[in-house]
């Protein structure tokens, strides 16, 4: 994946993420009425910006988990299944 892509895509599932996450925890927290309507878009407006920070950081740092993790699992018995 490009750099482009690679980006662009953070933008995308970060905003989905945030848009959800802030929406569902409000909701949570004080049910559905006009305060929790009312106050989600600011919640999204904080969140956003800081899912999308944590994605830089967390990224890479997951793809190189996971490259490890497959990497020790490839002479273990039953690791093509996985």
């Amino acid at each position: 994946m490009n750099k482009k892509s690679a980006l662009l895509t953070q933008v995308i599932m970060t905003f989905i993420m945030a848009a959800t996450m802030s929406g569902i925890m409000g909701l949570i927290f004080t049910g559905p009425s006009m305060e929790w309507l009312t106050g989600w878009p600011g919640q999204f407006i904080i969140a956003w910006p800081i899912a999308f920070a944590v994605t830089m950081v967390a990224w890479p740092a997951s793809m190189a988990l996971s490259s490890a993790i497959l990497r020790s699992r490839k002479g273990t018995p039953g690791a093509e299944e996985a």
